[in-house]
């Protein structure tokens, strides 16, 4: 009898998008593998994916090493501000570029699973993980997302914001698989506060308190660690049975970590997520030791310096106050680096012009995903009487996420430059590591916690 050959022939019906993003991939690997043999690799990939989850010790729930899931991993950046100490057993992004970026800085990462969040499951997490790192999306919780919200858990039309509710039904189905994490950290933009007037952080809250969960938010801008002003919130929630040591909370606000917005949204908690609260609290850190003059690039890779022509039309787009900043900076003799964005202003006739912006105090401004020309920050360097400028440069943009040189980036401007916007300042994470996440997972093993007891419900 002659033998079934194993190979078989399958057509596969793949969406426009995703298309697209495989000849993206493609190309930045310089077209070297067919549309074929580009998949074939990516199915080999979550084979050997599958393969190392079995093999994995954390998959025994022995191992008292900590460990953590991250969620809308980006490039992971959060992964990198844990640092070492940590043992990553699941990550998650939809985004391809992303999971390439991910892939190239953690040795291949087999444990990242590249897809929509709505279509995980728990039997796609292995083990027990001691931390869940949630970074969810902003834009609707920003003006610029015009304030969409989280909408509601069962809305058929989900906002990009919203995917935080697929994200906690796997935590309630672990909690239920008695698999319960025991701490669980959402981080994002200030607007999460006073989205929907508030009632989007209230319902985050209610998500806390009915797994029982005490939490609590730390707001934390990147500026303390590194010169980029970029404001985010912690949510730090822990597990009922979790024991908290003396020093890591404080029984009244504290106003270094706990800014008015934080205050304003604790008042409009339920009475029960109230129950739940937390003040976590931080020791105050060490003065910054850089500024953004000690990050700029005199040769950069991917951009070139603006011609005179074109710093003169930049200048001729700001203030008469920035001009006369600059008029000063020359005179001081020393040399100045501003971060300078394009905005869309409303003059005194009532009619809207871009105007360019620059701050004078060692700081750029907030890193933002590249969405449009005016979303990519500039720099403005005076030393003596000459005045330049161009396009912040990948690798500047980097280092004002506090990531290493080594850390790989896209060849893409835009890409390189959406990663970096799109995530979470690296010293900021390791801050709250060293002391808070840190010293709640250590003085909680090696002890495992026991099945979940609604205490506060």
């Amino acid at each position: 009898m002659r033998k079934r050959s194993l190979e078989r022939r399958i057509n596969l019906r793949i969406p426009t998008h995703t298309l697209q993003a495989i000849e993206e991939l493609r190309y930045e690997g310089k077209g070297k593998l067919s549309y074929n043999g580009w998949v074939i690799q990516a199915i080999q990939e979550k084979l050997d994916r599958a393969s190392v989850r079995e093999e994995s010790p954390r998959a025994a729930y022995g191992d008292t090493t900590r460990a953590f899931y991250e969620f809308f991993a980006g490039g992971g950046m959060a992964r990198q501000g844990l640092g070492a100490d940590w043992s990553c057993l699941f990550a998650n992004d939809f985004d391809p570029m992303k999971a390439k970026v991910y892939r190239e800085n953690w040795h291949g990462a087999p444990e990242l699973l590249v897809g929509d969040i709505n279509k995980l499951t728990t039997e796609n997490l292995p083990g027990i993980a001691d931390l869940v790192w949630a970074s969810f999306p902003c834009q609707d919780l920003s003006l610029a997302g015009k304030s969409a919200g989280l909408g509601d858990r069962k809305d058929k039309k989900q906002t990009r914001s919203g995917t935080f509710w697929p994200f906690w039904q796997l935590m309630e189905k672990l909690v239920t698989e008695k698999r319960d994490p025991k701490i669980i950290v959402l981080e994002n933009v200030f607007g999460a506060l006073t989205s929907n007037s508030g009632k989007d952080f209230a319902a985050i809250g209610d998500a806390f308190a009915e797994l029982g969960y005490r939490f609590g938010v730390l707001a934390i801008d990147a500026k303390l660690f590194v010169p980029q002003s970029r404001q985010r919130i912690f949510v730090v929630g822990v597990h009922p049975q979790l024991y908290i040591e003396s020093g890591l909370t404080v029984p009244q606000p504290n106003f270094e970590w706990h800014i008015d917005a934080v205050r304003t949204a604790y008042t409009n908690l339920t009475a029960n997520a109230k129950r739940h609260w937390i003040w976590w609290v931080l020791p105050s850190p060490p003065p910054r030791s850089i500024g953004f003059a000690d990050l700029v690039e005199e040769n950069p890779e991917g951009v070139d310096w603006h011609s005179a022509a074109e710093t003169s039309r930049l200048l001729a787009q700001m203030s008469p106050l920035n001009l006369k900043r600059i008029e000063q900076a020359k005179r001081s003799g020393r040399r100045y680096v501003c971060g300078v964005y394009r905005r869309t202003r409303t003059n005194q006739h009532g009619e809207k012009e871009q105007r360019a912006e620059a701050r004078f105090d060692d700081v750029a401004g907030c890193l933002r995903t590249p969405s449009g020309g005016s979303s990519r920050q500039m720099i403005l360097v005076v030393e003596k009487k000459c005045v330049r400028s161009r396009l912040l440069s990948p690798r500047e943009a980097a280092r004002l996420m506090g990531l290493p040189d080594s850390y790989r980036l896209p060849k893409n401007y835009n890409n390189a430059y959406h990663v970096c916007g799109d995530g979470v300042a690296v010293p900021a994470v390791r801050y709250l590591a060293d002391n808070l996440l840190n010293p709640l997972v250590d003085t909680n093993q090696p002890q495992s916690l026991l099945p979940l007891r609604r205490a506060y419900a």
